[in-house]
């Protein structure tokens, strides 16, 4: 296996690095970041950025705006773009937006796609993807999915409630997942602004870097034409792992560049800051955390770069992509855990950004599948013997 990055890509890379240093970064403070992330003011003026510079929505094919980037470029792209909280909003490769991106690419009809693709890929709008629910609905069990979408003439009514719905509050969209009379998942896309969909609220949470928050959605009888169902009937699981395999590995990419960020943060802290006598990082306990930080970030990078590989290979990568969702989280929030505590008081503040990745990476550990249940689903595997078989394509 090669690991050296291509001469293109290479150059890819320092062209994001440099437009992250010299467009996002000096935004950072910008006052228009709430608790429930950049307003829309804020993003539109960031993606012009990324427009002008030729770096907006790199994962998408030329045909709809985008660089069309395979897996193994996205890893070394997302990395250099989540090196600033801003910057994967900045060149539209955030969440949702980015696994709701690839999934209309590879499933919605031409119609479709001019409709929501084309206005999402060029930064014009957002979009949300709306499958978890509060107890007894869907969470980690997608199998207890509880929307319903009852046929109505040529259309589906569907009643329901979601949370946890990220970029809801301003979304101009919305795929939604629900179970059709028989039971089976269906995908259904919706316009945000029409009767039958309330916004109940947006819930507080640690992270605040998704524009647009994490929001309790209701669904009251929302009329859907058969014609803005996404796929087929009754195939909504199958899309499903189409849409999440790729996503948490972008995950994984964006947030590997933050707790680069918060490791340099760390590394020039403990070089200039002095302790009984000489720099933080000239002591053992303070040094051997930088190392174990290196060797986190040396890991969680090549589990990545790994899974890109079997995605680009054409395949579906469950079980490459369930281990390294669980190696990269844990080993980047260890990062991050670490870097709070080499600064110590300075780590708990607003003063630097460690404290804000902190916050924001936690959720990182649940977010598109806990740890928890990808070491139960890397189980099962393990005892069909699977896995055997996913190696070996």
């Amino acid at each position: 296996m090669d690991f050296e990055i291509p001469a293109e890509l290479a150059a890819l890379r320092q062209r994001v690095r440099a437009f992250i240093a010299d467009e996002i970064i000096p935004m950072e403070q910008d006052p228009r970041q709430t608790a429930h992330g950049p307003t829309e003011e804020l993003r539109l003026e960031l993606v012009a950025k990324a427009r002008r510079a030729g770096l907006l929505s790199a994962h998408v094919s030329p045909e709809y705006g985008g660089l069309g980037l395979d897996h193994r470029s996205k890893a070394v792209f997302f990395e250099e773009a989540g090196y600033s909280l801003l910057g994967p909003v900045a060149l539209n490769i955030f969440a949702p937006d980015e696994g709701n991106m690839h999934l209309l690419e590879a499933v919605a009809t031409d119609a479709q796609k001019e409709r929501w693709l084309r206005p999402l890929a060029a930064g014009a709008t957002r979009s949300c993807f709306c499958m978890t629910e509060p107890d007894p609905g869907a969470g980690s069990d997608p199998s207890m999915l509880a929307t319903t979408a009852v046929r109505d003439g040529d259309d589906y009514l569907i009643s329901g409630r979601k949370w946890f719905i990220t970029g809801a509050k301003g979304a101009a969209f919305a795929i939604i997942m629900a179970k059709l009379e028989d039971g089976r998942a269906t995908m259904f896309l919706a316009d945000m602004d029409q009767p039958g969909i309330t916004i109940e609220r947006a819930m507080d949470t640690l992270d605040r870097c998704f524009p647009g928050g994490h929001c309790v959605v209701r669904f009251d009888g929302l009329r859907v034409p058969a014609r803005d169902i996404l796929g087929e009937l009754g195939e909504g699981f199958k899309y499903a792992q189409v849409r999440l395999s790729p996503a948490r590995l972008t995950h994984c990419m964006r947030w590997l560049g933050a707790a680069h960020r918060a490791h340099d943060i760390a590394t020039a802290y403990a070089r200039r800051r002095h302790a009984f006598g000489k720099p933080l990082g000239h002591h053992e306990g303070v040094g051997f955390m930088l190392a174990d930080n290196e060797m986190d970030l040396h890991m969680a990078r090549l589990s990545i770069w790994h899974t890109a590989w079997v995605l680009d290979q054409g395949g579906l990568g469950l079980h490459d992509s369930s281990m390294t969702k669980v190696i990269a989280s844990e080993a980047e929030w260890r990062v991050a855990d670490r870097c709070v505590q080499i600064m110590g008081g300075q780590g708990v503040t607003g003063e630097t950004l460690v404290a804000r990745i902190f916050a924001d990476m936690r959720g990182f550990r649940i977010y598109d599948g806990p740890s928890e249940v990808h070491r139960w689903s890397i189980a099962k595997r393990i005892l069909k013997g699977l896995h055997r078989e996913e190696h070996r394509q």
